[in-house]
């Protein structure tokens, strides 16, 4: 134990556990939200990709082709310092606002290619048979086709959903109080560099592993419901 306390100094990250809690806690709920919103996003950014009408297509694939060539920290940037120079009211979105916008347009083509994908997989004699039963467009999509198509897409959203939790750790950069921002916290004020970056991915690990259990609980009851439709 003593080469473990040499190593890692517990009594100091005891110091700062509260200011990692609330981290977490932040990049928790950030993370929620973006999530919430990117996947809404992408429902919609989903069917305009499988639109037949080419303008609406070409639209959400200029969208998708543009987001995702350019880094999210960029596009934080853009937002945060950018766009008040483009309104003539200034800025009007403070930090935690300017992160969520910038995750959620970051993250919602990705959403969007994951659902589109899923979409497709369903069987197409589904769309038929809710049809058949007196169905319309939005009724079949809404109750046959996207429930199983969730099922379907769950191991592609769990990455992506890790992915976005690691992303909020640039919203440090503006000064959002989330888990990395907690982390440089503790390393400004006690200049250890071990015990705060270890922590923060010990964090970051907890997280994950929360994502894991209710990803997997929603799997099975969404794998249950695509099983019945079926």
């Amino acid at each position: 134990m003593l080469w473990l306390n040499g190593f890692y100094n517990f009594r100091i990250v005891g110091q700062y556990l509260n200011v990692f809690i609330d981290g977490m806690l932040t990049t928790i709920w950030l993370s929620l939200l973006c999530l919430v919103m990117s996947f809404f996003f992408g429902i919609f950014i989903a069917l305009m990709r499988m639109s037949t009408l080419g303008f609406v297509w070409r639209i959400a694939a200029a969208y998708i082709q543009l987001i995702r060539s350019t880094p999210l920290l960029i596009q934080i940037y853009l937002i945060y310092y950018g766009l008040p120079a483009l309104l003539p009211f200034g800025n009007i979105f403070d930090e935690t606002q300017t992160a969520i916008i910038a995750l959620t347009i970051h993250t919602t083509p990705y959403m969007g290619e994951i659902i589109r994908t899923g979409i497709q997989s369903v069987d197409k004699g589904q769309k038929e048979g809710a049809q058949a039963v007196g169905l319309n467009s939005f009724q079949s999509m809404y109750y046959i086709i996207l429930p199983q198509a969730i099922a379907n897409i769950t191991p592609p959203l769990i990455g992506q959903t890790a992915i976005l939790i690691k992303d909020t750790a640039l919203f440090s950069i503006i000064a959002v109080p989330e888990l990395m921002g907690a982390g440089l916290t503790m390393f400004s004020e006690t200049v250890v560099a071990t015990e705060s970056y270890v922590t923060t991915g010990i964090c970051y690990l907890l997280i994950y592993l929360l994502t894991l259990i209710l990803s997997g609980y929603a799997q099975n009851r969404l794998g249950g419901t695509a099983w019945r439709s079926n």
